[in-house]
């Protein structure tokens, strides 16, 4: 199969990345993040997350990061609501389109969210019907695609059950998520080979942690099968509180550096969006996780 001509980036840093961070993260530094990503060129942005600040602090004050960014047209601005309560206050702070979640692995769905799959999904019901009300986009996210720190190996055919109920419930696409990083390209084409009969590719998204190393290559796998959306993370920021020892999430610039040599669009300014990392790395205290904002540093 021929590689797609464009790929959509879905930045999730804002969300997906500092929401596991221990240290405290302001408003104000998020709202840069967030605007600095945009002026990068990035199209979608996951800006935050309407959950209890009990259970995930970091996301605290996502009302007031929506109300603070620049928002540019053309530019989508999402953020995740994993129940009713979190989509009215989505809704509240004037946000357009949000995301929902599930596992593929049932011991991570109740480590994580606390319920069963199908009881996860049970939940979704009344804020797919509300988002529908209301002309919200919903995403759907499935984590765990291809192995669980708790059950191990996952099947690739219970992935395409829960990716095609999220489908049949009104999700528009669906972003497949290697939460733990243990993913290769040969196991990641056969996942998009058998989901894909159930969704359509077009429908489906990539999203890869880099915990082994294989993120890459699993980003190329994927766009073998026909995939050409992604899901990445500024700086490489990112983890998962549910799977001990699983790094961040595959770094943007890193996979812009890899679809700008491939000539692959993106409509991403590479130089900027290092120029992203590189502020929320130093807002953090530490070095960036992209090798290739790495690599440019040394270079100058």
């Amino acid at each position: 199969m021929s590689l797609p001509s464009h790929v959509r980036l879905v930045e999730v840093g804002p969300r997906d990345g500092l929401q596991n961070e221990k240290q405290p993260v302001s408003v104000t530094d998020k709202v840069r993040l967030v605007d600095g990503l945009s002026a990068a060129g990035l199209g979608y942005i996951e800006v935050g997350s309407f959950v209890s600040p009990k259970w995930v602090p970091q996301m605290a004050g996502s009302a007031e990061v929506f109300a603070g960014i620049e928002q540019r047209t053309g530019v989508v601005y999402a953020a995740l609501t994993p129940n009713l309560k979190g989509l009215e206050a989505a809704i509240e702070a004037g946000v357009k389109e949000v995301a929902v979640f599930a596992a593929a692995s049932e011991s991570f769905s109740q480590r994580n969210i606390n319920c069963s799959i199908a009881h996860s999904l049970v939940r979704f019901e009344p804020v797919m019907e509300l988002a529908q009300q209301r002309g919200i986009r919903v995403r759907g996210y499935v984590s765990c695609v291809l192995g669980c720190p708790y059950d191990g190996d996952v099947s690739p055919h219970q992935v395409a059950a829960v990716a095609f109920a999220l489908q049949a419930m009104g999700c528009y696409e669906i972003s497949l998520g290697d939460t733990i990083g243990v993913g290769t390209a040969g196991n990641v084409r056969q996942l998009f080979e058998v989901v894909g009969r159930d969704v359509p590719r077009e429908r489906l998204a990539g999203h890869f942690h880099d915990t082994y190393g294989q993120a890459l290559a699993n980003i190329y796998a994927s766009l073998l099968e026909g995939v050409a959306v992604f899901d990445s993370s500024v700086a490489g920021l990112g983890g998962c509180p549910y799977a001990k020892g699983a790094t961040g999430n595959v770094a943007s610039e890193d996979v812009v550096y890899l679809l700008d040599g491939l000539g692959i669009e993106t409509g991403v300014d590479l130089s900027r969006l290092i120029e992203a990392g590189q502020r929320i790395s130093r807002t953090l205290g530490r070095e960036t996780a992209s090798r290739v904002a790495r690599a440019r540093s040394v270079a100058q």
